[in-house]
């Protein structure tokens, strides 16, 4: 038996040399074969390679979900260097500041979008940045394009600009990649309020998702329309590489618009629909769904949320879905963990996340935490030997920080979280953060933020805050205030003042007292 391409260029020709002319690529009129996304993220690599990009290196990806995304990915893992999605809901000093501590060698960034202009955001945020290759993807076809501090290279020069370096240049570059060189580093927030970036390597990368697969059941017939976005482990390694190493057909969506992906999954005969519970919740609710044929659809893969047992009944009854599952994980376990299997019932899927994947054993430490250990837990957090060594524990346990239960047949049930964070849409909040951003607003004195029930997004931030003495502040102060700090899925629903919040005899907020309030 042929073993595995344990990098993604290798992968890459893997697909290319078994699926040649069949679709790999669907964005609109861009329609690309698995043999004309080789040339095509060849051709990029070129680009970054001639510029100076090497083994090692970082490259940022600052941009909603469309063809280029896919292509700069593979681009910059084929030239030798670890991709570095950024959520595309930071405002511009988030993105700076992990541009900075990556130490990022090159930056594709989205051209204006939806009426927003990040590489100007950029140039205010930080004029100095220093990043050598700065690269912008044309989103809006048509959008004029700014007059920035930063050098910066269109996405239709790369081509001219890859002619400086010979084809066999980049393929000696693609097959120098190691399996133990990082593919990627995801940022994820901690509970004192500073993002980590976890480690992980191609070999890591490539195990979870072909895990992930054979639960999913995802085949080369397959059509995925990509709704979770691509700086998200779902998006990324749970769509982009699934369809890798599966040669199913990449469909992205840049932003989720009910109707457009209803009326995507009618004409383009779309098989594979994953994303959080409230991708599934809006589509059957929608008042124009019968208009539009949805039979096509085959497989489901949700999680990140409570899902309810009544909806996983209703997306195999009324969508049809062949196969629904849940899944956990976290990026400090690359991604992924436990995985529910194709034939599980409903109650099993909607009430756990399945058993263990990708060669992980799961078990129940102190005060019922979950623990992770196997081969593709993290390498560690980028420059943090400290938080890597409380997080990964001498005998390679994972802690993760969540409180679960394993039934009879190893599957795991995630009861709670030690850690104080919620899950918005499908994004990890974390209260600390939050809180440390309102405690810059003048007028608080102290703040408290939990997450709350919310129909569409599973849960969405409440902030509780004791104001200053004398201060003056509004509902809309501290809302607006947030929104020009954090990133919008962080930004506080609602805001209660308090003359005092709840405290422990140990000078801690009782937060659990103040979720009990609002359940």
């Amino acid at each position: 038996m042929t073993p595995l391409s344990q990098t993604t260029p290798r992968a890459l020709h893997d697909a290319a040399r078994t699926y040649g002319d069949a679709l790999a690529l669907w964005d609109g009129e861009v329609r690309l074969s698995w043999a004309q996304l080789l040339e095509q993220v060849q051709q990029t690599a070129g680009a970054l390679i001639a510029r100076g990009v090497g083994r090692g290196d970082r490259i940022a990806i600052w941009a909603p979900n469309t063809y280029h995304w896919v292509v700069a990915a593979l681009a910059s893992h084929y030239c030798g260097a670890a991709l570095v999605p950024l959520n595309t809901r930071y405002v511009a000093d988030e993105a700076v500041d992990v541009l900075e501590r990556v130490h990022a060698k090159a930056l594709f960034i989205a051209g204006p979008f939806l009426g927003r202009d990040r590489l100007t955001e950029l140039r205010f945020a930080a004029p100095d940045l220093a990043i050598d290759t700065v690269i912008v993807m044309p989103v809006e076809p048509g959008a004029e394009l700014p007059t920035p501090t930063y050098t910066v290279i269109t996405w239709s020069e790369l081509p001219s600009i890859s002619a400086q370096i010979s084809r066999e240049q980049v393929v000696a570059h693609g097959e120098t990649v190691d399996p133990e060189d990082i593919s990627d580093i995801l940022f994820t927030s901690g509970t004192t309020g500073r993002s980590k970036g976890t480690l992980v390597a191609h070999r890591q990368a490539l195990s979870v998702v072909r895990a992930w697969c054979e639960c999913s059941t995802l085949t080369s017939g397959d059509r995925y329309l990509v709704i979770p976005p691509f700086f998200h482990n779902f998006g990324y390694k749970a769509a982009m590489l699934a369809c890798l190493v599966t040669g199913a057909t990449i469909v992205p969506q840049a932003t989720f618009d009910v109707p457009q992906a209803m009326q995507m999954v009618h004409d383009l005969q779309i098989t594979v629909l994953t994303g959080p519970p409230t991708i599934y919740q809006t589509i059957l609710d929608h008042p124009a769904r019968e208009k539009h044929d949805l039979s096509s659809l085959r497989v489901a893969v949700t999680g990140a949320a409570t899902v309810p047992e009544v909806l996983i009944e209703r997306m195999r009854g009324e969508l049809k879905f062949d196969v629904v599952v849940t899944a956990y994980g976290l990026s400090e376990s690359a991604g992924f963990g436990t995985m529910c299997q194709p034939d599980d019932d409903a109650a099993t899927v909607a009430n756990t996340s399945g058993g263990p994947i990708a060669d992980f054993e799961v078990r129940i430490g102190e005060q019922g935490e979950v623990l992770l250990r196997g081969p593709n837990v993290m390498l560690g957090y980028l420059d943090d030997p400290e938080n890597t060594a409380k997080t990964i524990d001498p005998a390679g346990w994972l802690h993760t920080g969540d409180v679960g239960v394993l039934d009879e047949r190893g599957y795991l049930k995630i009861t709670d979280r030690l850690k104080d964070l919620y899950i918005s849409g499908g994004f990890n909040v974390y209260p600390a953060e939050i809180e440390q951003a309102l405690a810059r607003l003048d007028g608080v004195a102290e703040s408290a933020v939990i997450g709350i029930p919310d129909e569409r997004m599973g849960e969405v931030g409440k902030a509780y805050i004791v104001r200053r003495a004398g201060a003056a502040l509004s509902e809309d102060d501290v809302i607006a205030y947030a929104k020009t700090t954090l990133a919008n899925f962080k930004v506080p629903r609602a805001v209660e003042f308090r003359d005092r919040l709840p405290y422990s005899a140990a000078g801690k907020v009782l937060k659990r007292q103040l979720r009990e309030e609002n359940s």
